[in-house]
């Protein structure tokens, strides 16, 4: 279970998605038969406002169909769609933005961060994956972490562009609906780079130690997403928070208390607002609906 903290916890996923590029048509797995899916969807309301809370997957396999019933209606009636972060438009750009934040500015190699046997492993991990641990000398362990964190997901079958933000986007720019963020991604950049070196260090590890589970793990939580059981969800979030409580108060709890200050202040404003987050962010204790009770703020999960 220690991988699950790199997954839903952390913003890797999206940020990585947003410079993954497509494989082209020819090297991709045959579709899959398309299943009928029911993602869970909260609703926030006054007056003259709703905002709707939909918690996203940012890799996917072909042929699952999310965007219907009542999330597709919900997209439909909004006015306006807000990410967490704007899709970079390219990839080279952001590819330049995240070496830059991840250089290592002390001239330590990135292995040697790391004790022999750990070391070993993740350079064996990075080899099987087809990623050069070579290239990533120079950068802070986070790096490294992140792209363990999507590539192996890319071999299982997983797919970037059908991620629920980039469906999300795409047909919310088609309706002339206005797209919106919540950071940049210099922010979420930021927090990883903004973490103690022992913190990056371990954030590595953990994704080292948990990519032999990873198809059976992601598997199981993208399950539980399809079937809108954000409890279940939880749960085996919250099992991964307790080793490591202070990555999960800068990535995840800070952030949820930040968004629902937004919410608070976005209910002064007439519409109706699609508010998009990865899952884990609206799953479990200290998540946005809870920080929204605390303010003073009900949140309903909308039936489908």
């Amino acid at each position: 279970m220690k991988w699950l903290l790199p997954r839903f916890l952390t913003v890797g996923l999206l940020l990585l998605s947003g410079c993954t590029q497509e494989r082209p048509a020819a090297t991709r797995p045959p579709a899959a038969q398309s299943s009928m899916v029911s993602p869970a969807l909260w609703s926030v309301r006054d007056d003259d406002t709703t905002i709707y809370l939909f918690g996203t997957v940012h890799v996917l396999k072909p042929g699952v169909q999310w965007f219907d019933g009542g999330v597709k209606r919900a997209f439909d009636q909004s006015d306006e769609l807000v990410l967490e972060i704007l899709e970079p438009t390219d990839p080279q750009a952001m590819a330049a933005t995240m070496a830059h934040a991840a250089l290592a500015r002390d001239g330590v190699k990135l292995s040697d961060r790391l004790s022999p046997d750990l070391r070993q492993r993740y350079q064996a991990a990075m080899t099987a994956n087809d990623l050069p641990w070579q290239m990533f000398e120079a950068f802070n362990p986070w790096m490294a972490g992140m792209a363990l964190s999507v590539q192996p997901l890319e071999k299982l079958g997983y797919r970037a562009e059908l991620g629920a933000e980039k469906t999300l986007t795409v047909a919310a720019r088609a309706a002339g609906k206005k797209v919106r963020a919540l950071e940049t991604v210099e922010q979420q950049l930021g927090y990883f780079a903004g973490l103690p070196m022992e913190q990056q260090v371990k954030f590595l590890n953990a994704t080292v130690d948990g990519l032999p589970d990873m198809d059976r793990e992601f598997a199981r939580l993208i399950r539980h997403w399809q079937q809108g059981d954000p409890e279940r969800l939880a749960q085996e979030m919250n099992e991964s928070l307790e080793a490591t409580p202070e990555l999960a108060q800068v990535l995840l709890i800070q952030r949820n208390i930040t968004w629902a200050r937004w919410i608070k202040g976005r209910l002064e404003e007439p519409g109706t607002v699609f508010v998009a987050v990865g899952a884990g962010h609206l799953a479990g204790k200290g998540s946005v609906q809870d920080q929204l009770k605390q303010i003073g703020i009900a949140s309903a999960r909308v039936s489908q």
